[in-house]
């Protein structure tokens, strides 16, 4: 009996799993619209104190580990680092299949971590640092049908001993990551597509010295690779359409000297229109990953997705100009892939300030009218609303973090900038309660010295500086912060240990829960932000949390691999939590 049941299960499962149901999480957002809202409240504000691990579960890679779980019918989907995939009980935690994905030949740009899958109709996709899309058979988990969505040998990785001539930054500087084309997204998937971007686009020279982390900003003019979205159909793996964020000499774009709300960028716009010429084909390895999973309007049949930085990353002397689409949000036709609006954060962007933590769709009201919104937390330190129809900046909210010398121009001496590369907010997905009207967002303070040098050789070359930054590591902290998404102003902040990478998830049991990256994972009142409990184990909490009802319990499920780069202890655990019978 337990095979059938188990097979029934998945059965409906992949009929249903592209429905909201309270007692699933059948996509990465719990909805098209990425809320990361549950409707489950019998773990809540006056029993949240008696909750308690109800298993866990190991998966043998201990590496970043940023999964958020899908749950579909009696069980959950994971995707390990390095991009494994698991399917467990949802009760019980026992393992029912596992897909072992063969190990890459090459290294990838960002690290192994991977987001998690999508799943539907009968199949579990998920995109792969490789360049693959796979599909899985969710019954078995057997491969299905795998698709090369990009050839990383193309790819043209930055080394020390080419580029780095005449810089100065330390003998044992070790290469961690380069520009490469990788996939870390979970998928989205809608009617017949499954719908991925790719990542790695402009991520620029990262190096590990004697200082700490340094990404290398130079304007060579060979590295750097073009970001797109790609749709597939689910049945066979074809493409269907691909928008590239960056398509061809207009990305000049209208040459903009401040930002949409009138900051100033510091460009010297007469010396780039001279540059433009010279260098108008540098769209072409212009940039623009797409790091994380897109939203959907289902009325529309638009989707809606962040882009990443231009390439070269931080060095801009070799690419003039807006460099449109680059550090947008964007609103695409799901039919066709065609750009309906697009909206720059950052024109000309030198900071790193990729558009990475995804874009969530909601309601506010402006000037006592209802208008449909979507919001995205920047690297910036705003919550960004736009109009869902026209990409008009409705209103950008109180900053979640500090704000110094932002859009300074980096200079040879060192010019600190808070928020720095790190953000502001990460690739970290945001959670809302849409009763409340209040967006969770997890902030990163982490301020940067940002320095432009001279180089010391090759007078010919058509760059002669570089950038990099370096973190200042004794100021450095995170904040959980609840914004109005109709005034844009912090009804609450709390500030925590460590920068905070890993995102939120709000319930109606009126909690937030959150994770840090020395190993705890917690609930706060969302009304106040007051800690109401918390879980201490080894490894950093560094990916968002879902919640789910099997049997007619509620859990909360997290995975707990913390973060390499930002120094947060790795493993390999995936936390499931409930209440003891005695307590519901």
């Amino acid at each position: 009996m337990r095979v059938s049941n188990q097979l029934l299960g998945l059965m409906l499962g992949s009929i249903l799993s592209q429905v909201v149901f309270a007692d699933d999480w059948a996509t990465y957002g719990n909805g098209l619209d990425n809320q990361r809202f549950s409707s489950l409240k019998e773990v809540n504000r006056t029993n949240v104190e008696k909750l308690q691990l109800a298993w866990k579960f190991d998966s043998g890679m201990k590496a970043s580990f940023q999964t958020s779980p899908i749950k579909v019918g009696d069980y959950l989907y994971i995707s390990t680092p390095f991009n494994h995939v698991v399917a467990l009980d949802a009760g019980t935690g026992e393992q029912v299949w596992r897909y072992e994905h063969p190990k890459p030949k090459k290294k990838s740009c960002c690290g192994p971590a991977n987001r998690g899958v999508a799943v539907a109709k009968g199949k579990v996709f998920q995109a792969t640092i490789d360049g693959q899309l796979i599909a899985l058979d969710q019954t078995t988990g057997e491969l299905v049908w795998q698709n090369k969505v990009e050839d990383l040998e193309l790819s043209v990785q930055e080394s020390i001993d080419g580029l780095l001539q005449g810089m100065d930054l330390g003998e044992d500087a070790k290469i961690t990551g380069g520009t490469s084309h990788s996939f870390n997204m979970a998928p989205q998937v809608y009617k017949d597509m499954v719908i991925v971007g790719s990542t790695g686009a402009g991520y620029g020279l990262h190096l590990d010295t004697e200082k700490g982390l340094r990404v290398v900003g130079i304007g060579d003019g060979r590295t750097g690779l073009r970001g797109f979205l790609s749709a597939f159909d689910m049945e066979t793996g074809k493409e269907l359409w691909r928008w590239y964020s960056v398509d061809g000499e207009h990305w000049v774009g209208d040459w903009q000297e401040t930002t949409t709300s009138g900051l100033t960028l510091n460009r010297d716009i007469p010396a780039e229109k001279t540059a433009a010429q010279r260098f108008k084909h540098s769209w072409k390895l212009g940039g623009g990953s797409i790091w994380t999973t897109p939203a959907i309007d289902e009325e529309t049949g638009w989707l809606f997705a962040g882009t990443g930085n231009p390439a070269p990353n931080m060095d801009s002397s070799t690419r003039p100009g807006d460099n449109l689409h680059t550090s947008s949000i964007v609103a695409i036709d799901s039919k066709n892939g065609e750009l309906k609006w697009s909206f720059q954060q950052v024109p000309h962007d030198r900071w790193g300030y990729d558009v990475s933590s995804p874009p969530v769709l909601f309601e506010t009201v402006v000037a006592d009218k209802t208008v449909k919104a979507v919001g995205q937390a920047g690297k910036t330190g705003w919550f960004y609303v736009l109009n869902r129809e026209t990409g008009e900046l409705l209103f950008k909210s109180d900053p979640f973090v500090p704000q110094n010398n932002l859009f300074a121009d980096p200079t040879e001496e060192g010019v600190t900038i808070a928020p720095g590369i790190a953000g502001g907010s990460n690739w970290s997905p945001v959670s809302l309660n849409p009763d409340k009207q209040q967006v969770y967002i997890a902030g990163i303070h982490m301020p940067a010295t940002y320095y432009r040098k001279p180089l010391k050789l090759n007078a010919e070359l058509p760059w002669q500086t570089y950038s990099y930054f370096e973190f200042d590591e004794t100021q450095r902290y995170g904040t959980l912060t609840a914004i109005n998404l109709n005034t844009g102003q912090v009804n609450w902040q709390k500030k925590t240990r460590l920068p905070m990478l890993g995102g939120t998830l709000a319930t109606a049991g009126g909690l937030v829960f959150s994770g840090e990256g020395d190993g705890e994972f917690f609930a706060v009142d969302e009304t106040n932000g007051e800690k109401l409990w918390s879980y201490k184990q080894s490894y950093g909490v560094n990916a968002p949390a879902v919640s789910y009802s099997h049997n007619g319990r509620q859990y909360i499920a997290v995975a707990a691999g913390g973060n390499k780069i930002a120094g947060y202890p790795t493993g390999d655990s995936l936390l499931v939590f409930s209440l003891p019978r005695s307590a519901k």
